[in-house]
């Protein structure tokens, strides 16, 4: 069968697409990324946001409109928290529930009795990542969540915390490198929380990722600050690790923090910045930030602006609050007006813009090694270890996607946003 893979969301959602199509391609189906022509669609939902949840109604009915004939499967955020609504939904075929999501391809297979050619099953991998234009692959290793951060309703969409066995993780890692892969992202809903379950953690995954496969470069998802044990940083002595983190803060204001029911406080933030960058070379962090939380007063939004200066972030993501019925923030009082939110929004973009020009500054007459992903205009595109965007000048006819050269830094692109150079010897 000829099967279409869409999803909306976090990289978690786009971890588990990677793997639904390994999974149906080993059980000799073939994927499409053309909606109209495909026998089967599988929708991969969130609900992060009410625009989340509206974008997520969209699609599906987008799908069934596209591609009539086709056999319909919902899962994800959205479809978990409104089964009934999702099922109902036009064209429908199949709703699964986040907790079964890990088994869904099986679960397809039984239900809608999808037929099976087990020759394209035995035949080598020819419709990888690589094949979809991709150097860099995400790796679900846990889902669920503890926590109960008032404006989050993805953790009750999750449900309790449940993390893979490493050994399953380093066969993914292997499997992955095998078909070119030079870079992967461990990523998760609360990849802090890895292991509880199972009695590891995430330091000794990575550990045991570095130890076992010979990955070139190993990331992290968006981590909590709480979950950083201070050993933790030991963990960058090995080259492959890259020195990045994407650490959320939400709001540089305590009590802003404190009705989000966020377990870091600024201070508390402020010295694991000063930890990390006194002992990773190179150390870049970048975080979220929630514009407009109910209750958000000038002094408060001006507590951000101060603060995300003095971290000095290498990039920002900007969330207007939007909120979200069934969770504990959506009944506050004192609503931020949309034209406030917007107001800060934009104030924010600009300072996360000027910062951003003045980290990569520190960089110019460096070379840097730069996964290249391939060609944005005339030049090549790529990422340095710290996860700063590089453009890399085209002057040969040799091709350097998916390869880690070294990069002469010779200054900023025109708009300040990104590091320009030339491929060095």
């Amino acid at each position: 069968m000829r099967i279409h893979l869409k999803t909306l969301g976090c990289r978690l959602n786009e971890a588990e697409l990677e793997t639904w199509s390994r999974e149906f391609q080993a059980q000799g189906h073939s994927m499409t990324a053309d909606a109209e022509t495909a026998d089967l669609l599988v929708v991969n939902t969130c609900a992060v946001t009410e625009e989340a949840v509206r974008k997520s109604r969209k699609l599906l009915g987008r799908a069934s409109r596209q591609n009539p004939n086709a056999r319909l499967v919902v899962s994800g955020c959205y479809a978990s928290l409104d089964p009934t609504a999702t099922a109902e939904a036009e064209g429908v075929d199949l709703v699964i529930d986040n907790r079964n999501k890990d088994r869904l391809v099986d679960i397809v297979s039984q239900q809608l009795d999808l037929d099976i050619m087990p020759q394209s099953a035995i035949e080598p991998d020819t419709t990888g990542l690589l094949e979809r234009g991709r150097q860099r692959a995400f790796i679900k290793v846990q889902d669920g969540c503890r926590y109960r951060c008032t404006f989050c309703i993805v953790t009750l969409a999750r449900g309790d915390e449940r993390s893979r066995p490493a050994a399953d993780i380093v066969s993914e890692i292997r499997h992955l490198q095998r078909e070119g892969i030079q870079e992967v992202v461990l990523t998760g809903v609360h990849i802090g929380g890895y292991g509880s379950d199972i009695g590891s953690s995430i330091s000794s995954l990575i550990r045991q990722v570095l130890t076992e496969t010979d990955i070139p470069r190993l990331r992290i998802g968006s981590i909590e600050p709480w979950d950083l044990p201070e050993s933790f940083w030991s963990l960058f002595e090995n080259p492959r690790f890259m020195p990045h983190l994407h650490l959320p803060l939400q709001s540089g204001s305590d009590s802003v923090l404190r009705r989000m029911a966020r377990r870091c406080r600024t201070d508390e933030y402020r010295e694991l910045i000063h930890q990390a960058r006194a002992q990773v070379p190179d150390f870049n962090v970048t975080t979220d930030i929630i514009v407009g939380f109910p209750g958000e007063t000038e002094s408060e939004w001006q507590q951000t602006l101060d603060f995300v200066q003095e971290i000095g972030f290498g990039h920002l993501h900007i969330f207007a609050y939007s909120p979200r019925q069934g969770t504990k923030a959506a009944s506050m009082p004192d609503p931020v007006s949309r034209e406030i939110k917007r107001q800060r929004s934009e104030a924010l973009h600009s300072l996360g813009q000027t910062i951003n020009g003045e980290v990569l500054q520190k960089y110019a007459g460096r070379s840097l090694p730069v996964l290249i992903e391939g060609k944005g205009g005339q030049n090549w595109q790529g990422y340095s270890p710290n996860y700063l965007r590089v453009s890399v000048s085209n002057e040969t006819a040799t091709c350097f996607e998916n390869q880690i050269v070294n990069v002469a830094i010779t200054g900023l692109s025109a708009d300040k946003q990104q590091l320009f150079g030339s491929v060095s010897d």
